[in-house]
C-alpha cells in the first residue's frame, strides 16, 4: 500500500502549477502528486507531461475534455489513488492559497487517529489573507449557515484543503455525489459526519492567489445555499438511501 497522494485540479494554473508541483517534492514527509487538468488551454497540462519526466513514478496526470468542474475532478481523482492503492488522499488547490507545509500538519493529524483531517481557516479566528471583507463575511457566513442546517460542529465546512483516510472513500458511494461545484466539499464532509467517521480541523493561513484567476461564481454560491438544504432535508426523509 502506498502512502500519500496530493490531488491537484487545474484549469488554466500555467503561473503556479510547476512551483507547487516542485514545493510538494521538497517535504520533508514524501508526497506524490496527481494533477487533473480539465483540458486547459493555457497549456498547464504540457507543463505537468514535461516534469513528469523528471519526477517519475511521484507526478501524475488525469487529462479530461473540458471544464467539468471541481467535484467531478476530485472525485476522479479520488477513484484513481483508490485504484493505485493510497491510504491517504489529500485536496489541495493550485493556486498556493494552500500553503504545502501544511500537508504535514493534515498528515500527522490522520496519523493520530483522525479519518479525515480539515485546514480550518476559521478554527483559531479568520485566517485570511488577501480577501476583500466581502468574500470572508460570504465565506465565514456561509460556514455558519452550514453548521446550522447540517448540525455538523466544524468551523470550515466549505474547506478544500483536506485529507481522506482511503476507507472514507470506499464507504461513501462516490457515484452519488451530487454536488459539482464548491459545494461539494460540503457534501463530502456531510456524508463522512453521518457515517459517523472521526474528523478532526487544524488550524491553517489561507492567503488568496497572486497568480491567475479565481474560479468562483454565482452559480458556484447559489448551489452551496439551496444544496446543503437540499441535502439535510433527504438526509432526514431517506438517510438510508442518500447514504447508499
Amino acid at each position: 500500500m502506498k502512502e500519500n497522494i496530493v490531488i491537484i485540479p487545474t484549469y488554466n494554473e500555467k503561473e503556479n502549477i510547476e512551483a507547487i508541483i516542485r514545493y510538494v517534492f521538497t517535504l520533508q514527509t514524501k508526497f506524490n502528486v496527481l494533477v487533473v487538468d480539465d483540458g486547459s488551454p493555457d497549456g498547464t497540462a504540457g507543463i505537468v507531461k514535461d516534469l513528469m519526466q523528471e519526477y517519475d513514478n511521484k507526478l501524475f496526470i488525469l487529462e479530461r475534455s473540458g471544464k467539468l468542474g471541481l467535484g467531478t475532478a476530485y472525485i476522479a481523482g479520488f477513484k484513481w489513488s483508490l485504484e493505485n492503492g493510497y491510504t491517504y488522499i489529500y485536496e489541495m488547490d493550485a493556486d498556493f492559497s494552500h500553503n504545502p507545509d501544511d500537508l504535514e500538519k493534515l498528515h500527522q493529524a490522520c496519523l493520530n487517529g483522525a479519518d479525515m483531517s480539515i485546514g480550518s481557516r476559521y478554527k483559531t479566528g479568520v485566517n485570511v489573507v488577501n480577501w476583500p471583507m466581502s468574500r470572508i463575511f460570504l465565506s465565514y457566513g456561509a460556514s455558519k449557515y452550514v453548521r446550522v442546517i447540517t448540525g455538523m460542529r466544524l468551523t470550515d465546512p466549505t474547506a478544500g484543503f483536506v485529507c481522506y483516510n482511503r476507507k472514507i472513500l470506499e464507504t461513501i458511494n462516490l457515484d452519488n455525489i451530487k454536488m459539482i461545484g464548491y459545494a461539494f466539499q460540503i457534501e463530502m464532509k456531510f456524508k463522512t459526519w453521518l457515517h459517523k467517521f472521526k474528523i478532526k480541523e487544524v488550524s491553517i493561513v489561507f492567503t488568496d492567489r497572486q497568480k491567475g484567476t479565481s474560479k468562483m461564481s454565482g452559480g458556484i454560491v447559489g448551489e452551496a445555499i439551496f444544496g446543503v438544504f437540499k441535502m439535510k432535508i433527504q438526509s432526514i426523509f431517506n438517510k438510508n438511501k442518500y447514504l447508499a
